[in-house]
């Protein structure tokens, strides 16, 4: 099978994407950079938004765009000052998820493409 985004939800399924992202939100509460960003009310709805909108990306059921419509991730995050330093972080907690979520090689080289370029694409602040 060819690798692109619209098999690796074949491939990894829902419990993949739900194991990726349940251990990259169980290190948020806990960090210094990127805890302050999620309210602890929240926590929960953000890991479903982040999984949700996975699962749609690379090729599952579409609950997100029927729940929440276009991604506009730039948008979305612009209440939230992200620099380099919380790209970075971010990128860290999730090399961790991967570690943890124990994804095919595959998989998990493609995701952290994407992770990269998307983690880059939502900076919005410079560091002072």
């Amino acid at each position: 099978m060819i690798m692109d985004e619209e098999n690796i939800y074949a491939i990894i399924g829902e419990e993949g994407f739900a194991r990726l992202v349940g251990a990259f939100y169980r290190q948020v509460p806990h960090d210094d950079v990127l805890g302050r960003m999620y309210p602890a009310a929240d926590l929960a709805a953000a890991e479903q938004r982040l999984r949700d909108f996975l699962i749609y990306r690379f090729g599952g059921p579409q609950r997100y765009i029927e729940e929440r419509g276009h991604p506009r991730l730039r948008g979305r995050h612009m209440p939230f000052q992200i620099d380099l330093v919380a790209r970075d972080r971010w990128m860290q907690l999730m090399d961790k998820a991967f570690a943890e979520a124990a994804l095919p090689l595959e998989v998990e080289q493609f995701l952290r493409a994407f992770f990269d370029h998307m983690s880059t694409f939502m900076i919005n602040s410079r560091e002072d």
